[in-house]
C-alpha cells in the first residue's frame, strides 16, 4: 500500500467515527441547551425592566418640564409625579431582586437622582442660541469670500472658474 492509500483510509475512518459519535455529542449540546431558555428569560426580563425604568425616568423628566412650564394644573402634579415615582420604584426593585441584590429602602431617592442627573445633562447638551445679527454677519462673511474667489463660468463647458485661472479645468478653453 502507498502513503496516499493509508491517509483515505484515516480519513474515512475519522468520518465514520464522527457520525458514530454524533449522538453523543448532541446530548451534551442539548443539556447546555436546556438551561440556555431559562438565562433567556431572565435576560428579557431584566431588559425589559430596564426598558421599563428608562421609560418611567424620561416620563418623571418630561412632567417635570411640563410643570415648570405651567402645562399642567398644580393640583394633578403632585399626584402624576406619585404614581410615576412608585411604578419606578417597583420597576427597580425587581430589577434588583432579578440580579440578586436587595431592594432599597431608597429607592425613589435613586429615581430623583437619576431625574437629576438626566435633567442636569439636559440643561448641558443645548447649545448656546446665537443672535440673528452674529448669523446675519457669518452669512454676509461667507458671501464675500465665495464671490472674491469666483470669476463665472467658463463659456465653454459652464463649470465655476476662478479669477485666477487662466484656462478651463474641465475643457481647457482659455479664459
Amino acid at each position: 500500500m502507498d502513503i496516499g492509500a493509508i491517509f483515505l483510509i484515516l480519513t474515512l475512518a475519522l468520518l465514520v467515527g464522527l457520525y458514530v459519535g454524533r449522538p453523543i455529542f448532541q446530548s451534551t449540546s442539548k443539556a447546555v441547551k436546556a438551561l440556555e431558555p431559562d438565562l433567556e428569560l431572565q435576560d428579557h426580563r431584566r431588559s425589559t425592566l430596564l426598558a421599563e425604568r428608562d421609560r418611567l425616568l424620561t416620563a418623571l423628566q418630561e412632567l417635570d418640564f411640563d410643570n415648570a412650564l405651567g402645562k399642567i394644573p398644580e393640583e394633578d402634579y403632585p399626584v402624576q409625579r406619585a404614581e410615576l415615582l412608585a411604578q419606578a420604584a417597583m420597576a427597580l426593585r425587581e430589577l434588583d431582586e432579578l440580579q440578586g441584590g436587595q431592594a432599597d429602602a431608597a429607592t425613589e431617592d435613586r429615581i430623583e437622582q437619576a431625574v437629576a442627573a438626566r435633567r442636569a445633562d439636559a440643561i448641558a447638551s443645548r447649545a448656546p442660541a446665537r443672535d440673528a445679527d452674529e448669523l446675519e454677519a457669518m452669512i454676509a462673511s461667507r458671501r464675500k469670500e465665495r464671490q472674491e474667489k469666483s470669476a463665472g463660468f467658463c463659456p465653454k463647458c459652464g463649470r465655476p472658474v476662478s479669477k485666477s485661472d487662466k484656462f478651463c479645468a474641465r475643457c481647457g478653453a482659455t479664459l
